[in-house]
């Protein structure tokens, strides 16, 4: 063999070689600008998803830079002295007959495959707006938390009792491993709450996922046999998560603010009971409902002068006998202890005994504190929140079987249309509904900017406003099998799943750059006619790679998508059902569909611009 032919053969090998490496740049910078708009997210959703973005970038980078220097050179040392065609496996090349045969059956049904994929892209579209949304999905942590309220004024006591009864009820369902209740907390603490509020810590045992429901379902139906108390369930961590974002955990809170705190206390009750009768409200609870009795001693300043008292003395006395009074510290090594003074509690028991509190004068006689002031039992508050200065009521809300963004849409209408708000009293919503908002705008927002910046790439790699189209009608069938996955797991689309949607158009795009620029290339480099035999050639030798582009990821995929209801995959998994669901319906439009739209609209010709 001269030389010359293995110059002009070296030549073509490496003119293929750049085509290539430019079309993997062009595909991997795509992956890199979709996964952008996750690295935009703030709150809890960028501490969730930020670090996915982050490590996904990376690892496309390092597999870039390895594409383009690494493995060329491998390729050009082991397969520099073998013939690939020779060598191809038979089941491979059965596998390309059979390909080009049907891609010839679908080119003589064009029209109604190509309708087929419109109307199946436009259903998606519309299917998007009636899935249910949710910020955070359910966590099975195996352990929950429930709140149960009672009357304001409840003692610890009644607290306990009632609290025993719930703890053997919970014990008593088949799949309770234990309970745990704890009333009220103190006050030296930052979040005090009264005793008539009590946590049960409930640990479930070992169980799937859906035997967790069902008995999350039986812990339910217990807790409403008991009349008069207010219940809320939950997981530790989506509660810590609530509370990050709203400062209360409870995935829908409503905050009525207002100068009159009469005015908040009666619109928040008539809130709370508007929003109860909602369909999917499973909790309703006031923060610090109105209601708690008070004892209230007024002093008369008469009556004072005439025992001869000043009113700080009576109040210091009344406080040193049912509060306590430090009158000295005690030393024991290294560690001091208060010694405090106060009436025993027999004497503290009964509130009638108040008015027998005997004060002594300054001339050494006995007075009962009822001689000195109108004692009477009033209704009073036992907290007064405020935000930002601002006096608030706050009702939480626990919603389940719907999303909480239409639950959400819905109590707000109903609030603004049935609820009479007082002058300067008005109701602000927020949780999870409302980060959820804020995450959907910055995903759309930052979406967009990078959709443009993927455009700018796909045109500067083809060079052709209809071979980027031609690409780009991978992203509606995509949406197809996205919106698919999402229907056939549950109809629910979490904060995990949008961001699958973000991540898998980059995904899908890949193997439709990869088909495209081969056409190309066979047109421009090799001057082929553009033709069905040039069609089906260029899709039979992307074959292979197309397969395995997808079959990898869905593989790598596979684990978490089977796994997305299991404890720990609750996040993660939706996104790969989305990007998996979607990778299955792209890779079939690419095998299939796209070589007969670009056989019909694609125009190559040897300048490489289509018409």
């Amino acid at each position: 063999m001269s030389p010359e032919p293995r110059k002009s053969t070296a030549l073509s090998n490496i003119d293929e070689l750049a085509v290539i490496i430019a079309t993997e740049m062009s595909a991997r910078m795509l992956n890199q600008s979709s996964f952008v708009p996750v690295l935009s997210l703030s709150g809890v959703a960028g501490r969730l998803f930020a670090p996915l973005g982050m490590a996904y970038i990376m690892a496309v980078i390092a597999s870039l830079i390895i594409a383009v220097t690494l493995t060329p050179a491998m390729s050009l040392a082991l397969l520099a002295n073998r013939g690939v065609a020779q060598h191809e496996p038979r089941l491979l090349t059965r596998l390309k007959a059979d390909y080009g045969r049907l891609l010839a059956t679908v080119e003589r049904h064009a029209r109604a495959i190509i309708a087929a994929v419109m109307i199946a892209g436009v259903a998606a579209l519309g299917a998007l707006p009636f899935l249910q949304t949710s910020y955070i999905p359910e966590l099975k942590e195996g352990s929950y938390t429930v709140h149960v309220g009672l009357a304001p004024g409840t003692s610890l006591e009644e607290s306990m009792r009632i609290g025993g009864h719930i703890s053997k009820a919970l014990m008593a369902i088949p799949g309770v491993r234990l309970v745990a209740q704890r009333a009220g907390r103190a006050d030296e603490v930052v979040d005090p709450v009264g005793v008539q509020l009590s946590e049960f810590e409930v640990g479930l045992k070992l169980m799937g996922p859906d035997n967790e429901e069902r008995t999350v379902r039986q812990i339910r139906s217990t807790l409403a046999r008991f009349p008069g108390i207010t219940t809320s369930i939950n997981t530790f961590l989506v509660e810590r998560i609530d509370e990050t974002i709203s400062g209360t955990p409870a995935p829908v809170v409503i905050s009525v603010f207002g100068n009159d705190l009469d005015n908040i206390d009666r619109v928040s009750l008539q809130i709370a009971h508007l929003v109860a009768s909602m369909r999917g409200a499973t909790s309703v609870q006031v923060e610090s409902p109105p209601g708690t009795p008070e004892l209230s001693v007024r002093l008369d300043q008469t009556r004072l002068s005439r025992w001869g008292f000043t009113p700080v003395e009576v109040m210091n006395a009344i406080q040193s006998a049912y509060q306590g009074i430090t009158v000295a510290q005690e030393y024991q090594g290294v560690r001091s202890y208060d010694v405090s003074v106060v009436m025993c509690p027999a004497d503290r028991k009964d509130i009638g005994q108040v008015g027998s509190l005997l004060l002594r004068n300054p001339d050494g006689l006995m007075v009962p504190l009822r001689d000195l002031a109108q004692l009477q039992q009033v209704s009073g508050r036992y907290q007064i929140t405020h935000d930002g200065g601002r006096r608030v009521q706050v009702i939480s809300v626990t919603v389940g079987g719907r999303s909480i963004a239409g639950f959400v849409s819905e109590a707000q209408r109903r609030v603004d249309r049935e609820i009479t708000m007082p002058k300067g009293t008005y109701a602000v919503f927020s949780g999870e509904s409302e980060a959820l908002g804020r995450s959907q705008r910055d995903l759309l927002v930052y979406g967009l900017m990078a959709g443009l910046s993927v455009v700018l790439f796909l045109f500067l790699a083809l060079k052709s406003r209809r071979a980027v189209a031609l690409v780009l009608f991978n992203v509606p069938f995509a949406l197809v099998g996205g919106v698919g996955s999402v229907m056939l797991t549950g109809g629910s689309l979490s904060l995990g799943g949008m961001v699958g949607f973000v991540t898998l158009f980059g995904i899908s795009l890949r193997n439709s750059i990869m088909l495209v620029g081969h056409y190309q290339h066979l047109v421009e480099k090799e001057g082929m006619l553009w033709s069905l035999e040039t069609a089906v050639r260029g899709a039979s030798e992307r074959l292979v790679p197309i397969l395995m582009t997808a079959i990898v990821t869905a593989l790598a995929l596979l684990p978490l998508a089977i796994t997305s209801g299991e404890a720990g995959n609750e996040i993660e998994g939706p996104m790969a059902v989305v990007i998996l669901g979607g990778l299955v319906t792209s890779t079939l439009l690419n095998l299939f569909v796209l070589p007969t739209l670009a056989l019909r609209y694609g125009r190559f010709d040897g300048t490489g611009v289509s018409r």
